[in-house]
């Protein structure tokens, strides 16, 4: 800064910065212009502009050269990578040169580097937290206890239902609360069928329609958004041109647009949160703006601000905190607990279940919806049951395809091919397992070894334990059990072995907590030992659940820029 003329400093000052433009970064960005704040968006990939960058959207199966396959040689530049090696979703895959980084054990890093990151690419199902979970780690005695409860969270969680659009059921589960629903999209008849075994057969488990981001029913603010109603084609990963599930480019940016008061700047590879040694003391430091690598011309630069939130993805927003190193703070960012990068959980999706079901010849359909239905945990919800801690839910869904001979010939031959026959009915469920957070499950960096930008490369040191195993044996018994008595056929029973991160759920390593020495962050994601930056995706998580994450992320981040702004406006920041 001390280069730099009153005027040029001005040019790159803002009222707010924030790092990432994914479900998080979206709603940061949303909140922080609407309350007045000019803000800067940081994204280290190329811009995507709702519809006009979504290249297959609207492709038919014979419009791609290779139908769809990746040709080896391309495959080549992913490396190990294996989500989106489809011609359709190509485009949002990351190249192994990109962002190297060094694995102690196997873990499956998936990344969305491109404005919108994985709000593009998620599963869309929106469940909220209840006091079982919030409670989870104080009452079975694993990591800090979260600084939060249900309550605190409660009417954040509707704030966000009604702006993004979450269609369910009012289910009156006390483990799952109902939220602000659009009309749920309807199961398909397997589903119903064994909604109802499953209600005869056990009184402590429930089948219910998912909760999911889609519009069924659009509503003014949805209209007002530029959004309509989901359309059920089942191709929402290659983006979706009507907006019927909700992403950041759909949603949240384009409302922070409107504002006048966003600039975005993609192609802006963070490299580390400049904090103000000048001011610095033990609770009085600030940060004072972010240092960015021009991904196009490698080019340093830096912005200002007096207000940073960090929401990069889980792994990246700690690996910007340990590089943001001074003499105030040597070890990272906040960091004088010692536990920056520490703790670090995720999801376990190992266990899967298949089989086949002769039922319902005389419906005429394949099944197919954008949703799929959904077990909440019911594993050790009210008191400690099983050898293992914590529980697991389950994603269960059923289609099938349509089928013609090729006996005969002739004109016989002819009438088989052109009058096809459903097929019988394909069932699967996946488990998604609550991992326990560990210390000896961590993030490092290796400042040996640079990554293109000249950034330390990231070490992922993370595994299964015993209670994953003795969890994926309970699940594939269970559902054993169940798809038999739902008169299942051909029922396989499988442990996919997936490395760690396979999920694409990383959670932890700036996680919240009431008390300084055992926690990163506070009850309102600020840093314990810098106020002025708030962390508010993935890495802000004191322990995992089971739910899918992604609705939590949005209203913690909702609630905690409406905190900042109030602080601000106090002259506390």
């Amino acid at each position: 800064m001390a280069n730099l003329t009153i005027d040029a400093v001005k040019a790159l000052t803002f009222d707010a910065i924030v790092i990432g433009s994914g479900i998080s970064g979206g709603w940061a960005a949303k909140e922080l212009t609407e309350k007045g704040l000019r803000t800067l968006v940081l994204e280290r990939g190329r811009d995507v502009k709702h519809v006009k960058d979504y290249p297959t959207a609207n492709l038919n199966p014979w419009d791609f050269e290779h139908r769809g396959q990746v040709p080896l040689a391309t495959r080549a530049e992913y490396g190990k990578a294996r989500s989106f090696m489809r011609e359709e979703t190509l485009h949002w895959a990351v190249k192994e040169d990109e962002q190297p980084y060094i694995e102690d054990k196997p873990f499956t890093w998936t990344r969305g580097y491109h404005v919108g990151g994985k709000s593009l690419l998620w599963a869309r199902q929106t469940q909220r937290w209840s006091d079982f979970d919030f409670e989870g780690p104080a009452r079975d005695g694993f990591v800090v206890d979260w600084p939060i409860r249900y309550k605190d969270l409660a009417p954040w969680y509707s704030y966000v239902e009604k702006f993004a659009g979450i269609s369910g059921n009012k289910d009156g589960l006390p483990h799952l609360p109902d939220g602000e629903f659009l009309p749920a999209i309807e199961m398909n008849c397997v589903e119903t069928h064994f909604q109802n075994v499953i209600a005869r057969n056990y009184q402590d488990r429930q089948l219910i329609q998912g909760r999911c981001a889609h519009i069924t029913s659009p509503q003014p603010i949805h209209t007002a958004q530029g959004r309509a109603k989901c359309q059920h084609r089942a191709l929402c990963v290659r983006g979706c041109p009507f907006g019927g599930y909700f992403s950041s480019n759909a949603s949240t940016l384009p409302w922070a647009e409107k504002t006048g008061r966003m600039t975005l700047r993609p192609h802006s590879v963070v490299h580390s949160i400049i904090y103000d040694e000048k001011k610095a003391g033990p609770t009085s430091g600030k940060a004072i703006g972010v240092r960015v690598v021009d991904a196009n011309t490698k080019q340093m630069l830096e912005f200002y601000a007096n207000l940073i939130f960090v929401n990069g993805s889980a792994l990246n927003s700690n690996l910007i905190l340990m590089n943001s190193t001074s003499s105030r703070f040597p070890n990272g960012l906040g960091n004088d607990s010692g536990l920056l990068g520490k703790y670090v959980a995720w999801h376990n999706y190992r266990g899967r279940m298949s089989a086949e079901f002769d039922g319902f010849p005389d419906k005429a359909t394949d099944g197919k919806n954008p949703n799929h239905s959904y077990f909440p945990r019911f594993r050790n919800l009210h008191k400690q049951e099983m050898d293992f801690l914590r529980g697991y839910a389950v994603g269960f869904g059923a289609g099938r395809g349509m089928y013609s001979t090729q006996e005969g010939i002739g004109a016989g031959l002819k009438e088989q091919l052109l009058h096809r026959k459903w097929g019988n009915w394909n069932v699967s469920a996946w488990m998604m397992g609550e991992t326990i957070p560990k210390e000896s499950s961590f993030l490092a960096l290796d400042k040996e070894r640079k990554d293109p930008y000249g950034i330390p490369t990231l070490r992922i040191s993370a595994g299964w334990d015993d209670n994953d195993e003795k969890m994926i044996k309970d699940y594939l018994e269970q559902f054993t059990e169940m798809f038999t008595k739902a008169g299942f056929t051909n029922i396989k029973a499988t442990d996919s072995k997936a490395a760690p991160g396979s999920d694409i759920h990383e959670m932890g390593g700036v996680r919240m907590g009431k008390d300084p020495k055992t926690s990163l962050l506070n009850e309102w994601n600020q840093l314990h030992h810098c106020k002025n930056v708030f962390v508010t995706d993935g890495a802000c998580m004191t322990s995992t659940s089971t739910q899918n994450p992604s609705l939590t992320y949005m209203a913690l981040t909702a609630r905690a820029v409406d905190h900042a702004v109030k602080e601000l406006k106090k002259k506390n920041l």
